[in-house]
C-alpha cells in the first residue's frame, strides 16, 4: 500500500467518527440530556479505538521514515502520529477516559449556581458583578458562581491523575508535558515567553489596575484595601470592568446581534449566513451556558453555541466564535480531511481574537452600531484605554491559568486551593477571599473539557498583534475592508493545516511568531505614557 492510498483510507476513517463525536457532542451542550453525554464518551472512545491501533501506529512511523513522501503527505502522517501518540493506551483505559470527561463536563453543561434560594444563570451572574453597587449581593454572587468546583474537585482531581498515568506509561513525566509536545509546542520557550511578558508588563498592568481599583472603590463605597474578586465584572478577573467612563451596553439596546455579525463579515467579503442558521444561539434551561465554536464534518457545517442578550459582552463574544466559523468556512474543500483544520488552536484562536477586538475598534462602532462621529472622538481615548485594559487583564489571566494548570499535572496532590491565589495574587494582583480553602479554581470548565489548552490563548492574542500589525503596514490599515478579508482568505484560512502553525504565520507575516508586536500595541505605550 502507498502512502496516498494508505493516509485516503484513514481520512475516510477519521471523517465519518469525528463527524459522529461532533453531533453528539453539539446534542449534549445543546439538550444537556445524561443520553447525549452518554453518545459524545461513546463516539469519543470509537475515535480514541481507532487511534490507538498499534499496527496502523507502526504503519505510520514506517511511512515517516521511508522518505518518499510529497510535503502535504508529509504533513498529514506528522499530524496523524501526534493524534495517535496519546492513544496508544488498552481500550478499557481509553473508555474510562471518555467517560469520566464526557460525565463532568455534563455537571458543568446542566448546573446553575443558587443564590438566595434561587437558581441564576451564568448570565445573571455577570449582570450582577457589572451592574450592581449592593457589595454584600456582589459577594454571594461570586461565591454562588464557583460553589460547582465543589461538586467537580474530587472527581477532576481523580481525572487529572489518570491522564497523567496514561502519559506516563507513554514515557512522559506528565500529561502536561505530553500535551505540549504532541501541539508541537515547545514547554520551555513558550514558559520563557510568557514570563518575560509578565515582568515586563507587571508595572504597566499594576499602573492600570490601580486606575481600575480607584474607580471601583469610587463606584462602590469602599476602600481600594477593601476590593476582593467580587468586586470585579467577571468571576475570574479575565474581563475588564466597565469604566467609568466607557459603558457601551446602552449602544446594544435594540440591536439584533446576529445581524451586526453577518454585516461585520460581510464588509470583508465574508458569508455566516449559512453558519447562523445552523447555530443555537440563545439562553435556555440545561443548555450549556458558555460559548464555542464547532466545525462537525470539515465540509461546511460549522455551527456556534452562544447565550445572547444584547450586550456588549455578547456581541464581542459572537465576533469571537464567528471568528472561528469563518476560519473552519474557508479552509480549502480540496485539502484532505487531516488537513481541513487550522494549523493551530492557537492559530484559530488569532483569528477568534481579531474579530473579538472590534468591539472595541471606533471604525466598527460607528460602522455598524451608528455611533455618530463626534460621540466617537469623545470616545476614542477611552476605547483604546479599554483595550489596553482588556488586553493586559486577559493575558495576565491567560498566564495565570496557564501556571497553574502546569503545576496541577506536575503535582495534583499539592494544595491546591491555595496554590491558586497564591498564583492569582502574584500574577493579577487579586486580593484573595478570606477563605481560600475551597475550590474555587475547579469552576472553571476548561480544566475539564479541555485540558492544556489555555496557552494558546495567549499565543492566539499575541499573533493576532501580528497580523493587526502585517494588515496596518500592507494593507492600508482597514481591516473591515475586502482586501482585509482577501488576504485573511487566501494567506490565513486557505491553506488549513498544510504547514506548520509557524511557518504559516511566517508566511502569512513575513516572520515566525514575534511577542514584541503585543508589547508594542500594548505595553509599549503605557511605558512610554
Amino acid at each position: 500500500m502507498t502512502a496516498e492510498q494508505f493516509l485516503q483510507k484513514q481520512n475516510e476513517a477519521l471523517q465519518k467518527l469525528q463527524k459522529k463525536r461532533a453531533e453528539a457532542s453539539w446534542k449534549a451542550s445543546t439538550t444537556g440530556e445524561d443520553e447525549w453525554n452518554r453518545k459524545t464518551a461513546e463516539a469519543q472512545t470509537e475515535v480514541s479505538l481507532y487511534l490507538s491501533d498499534s499496527e496502523r501506529f507502526q504503519e505510520v512511523k514506517e511511512f515517516l521514515e521511508s522518505g518518499e513522501l510529497n510535503q502535504l503527505e508529509q504533513r498529514q502522517l506528522q499530524l496523524l502520529k501526534n493524534s495517535m501518540v496519546k492513544n496508544q493506551l488498552d481500550a478499557d483505559v481509553l473508555k474510562e477516559l471518555s467517560v469520566r470527561s464526557s460525565e463532568l463536563v455534563g455537571v458543568f453543561n446542566t448546573y446553575r449556581a443558587v443564590l438566595d434560594g434561587r437558581e441564576v444563570s451564568e448570565n445573571d451572574i455577570r449582570k450582577i458583578l457589572t451592574d450592581s453597587k449592593d457589595n454584600e449581593l456582589r459577594e454571594r454572587a461570586w461565591h454562588a458562581s464557583k460553589t460547582i468546583g465543589s461538586k467537580v474537585e474530587k472527581k477532576l482531581i481523580d481525572l487529572v491523575k489518570l491522564r497523567n498515568e496514561t502519559a506516563m506509561k507513554l514515557g512522559y513525566r506528565n500529561f502536561h508535558e505530553m500535551s505540549f509536545e504532541l501541539q508541537e509546542l515547545d514547554r520551555d520557550v513558550i514558559f520563557a515567553i510568557f514570563d518575560e511578558l509578565k515582568k515586563i508588563s507587571d508595572e504597566p498592568f499594576h499602573q492600570l489596575k490601580r486606575e481600575m481599583d480607584e474607580e471601583i472603590a469610587e463606584r462602590l463605597s469602599i476602600s481600594i484595601d477593601e476590593i476582593r474578586p467580587w468586586h470585579y465584572a467577571d468571576p475570574f478577573f479575565q474581563e475588564a470592568p466597565p469604566s467609568k467612563a466607557l459603558n457601551l451596553d446602552s449602544y446594544y439596546e435594540g440591536k439584533n446581534l446576529e445581524e451586526l455579525t453577518a454585516a461585520t463579515f460581510a464588509s470583508m467579503g465574508m458569508e455566516i449566513g449559512d453558519m447562523l442558521e445552523n447555530s443555537d444561539l440563545y439562553p435556555r434551561e440545561k443548555k450549556n451556558q458558555h460559548a464555542f465554536c464547532t466545525d462537525i464534518d470539515r465540509e461546511g457545517d460549522v455551527r456556534v453555541l452562544c447565550n445572547n442578550s444584547s450586550s456588549d459582552y455578547w456581541s464581542t463574544t459572537m465576533l469571537h466564535e464567528f471568528g472561528h466559523a469563518v476560519y473552519f468556512k474557508y479552509i480549502d474543500r480540496d485539502l484532505p480531511f487531516l488537513l481541513r483544520a487550522p494549523a493551530h488552536t492557537l492559530t484559530t484562536e488569532a483569528i477568534a481574537m481579531l474579530y473579538g477586538r472590534m468591539g472595541r475598534n471606533p471604525e466598527w462602532l460607528g460602522k455598524f452600531l451608528g455611533i455618530n462621529e463626534q460621540e466617537l472622538k469623545e470616545l476614542a481615548g477611552e476605547l483604546k484605554l479599554a483595550l489596553r485594559r482588556q488586553m493586559l487583564i486577559s493575558a495576565r489571566w491567560f498566564i495565570t491559568f496557564s501556571l497553574f494548570e502546569k503545576e496541577l499535572y506536575e503535582n495534583p496532590d499539592q494544595d491546591l486551593n491555595r496554590l491558586w491565589w497564591k498564583i492569582v495574587k502574584e500574577v493579577q494582583f487579586l486580593n484573595p477571599p478570606e477563605n481560600q480553602d475551597i475550590p474555587h479554581w475547579a469552576a472553571k470548565i476548561h480544566f475539564t473539557l479541555v485540558p492544556v489548552y489555555y496557552q494558546n490563548y495567549l499565543l492566539g492574542e499575541l499573533t493576532t498583534s501580528q497580523l493587526e500589525q502585517h494588515i496596518k503596514k500592507n494593507l492600508k490599515g482597514d481591516i473591515l475592508s475586502k482586501e482585509a478579508g482577501s488576504y485573511l482568505l487566501e494567506e490565513f484560512f486557505k491553506p488549513g493545516a498544510a504547514l506548520h502553525w509557524n511557518e504559516k504565520i511566517e508566511k502569512a507575516t513575513g516572520e515566525k511568531l514575534n511577542p514584541q508586536h503585543f508589547i508594542d500595541q500594548f505595553v509599549g505605550d503605557l511605558q512610554q505614557a
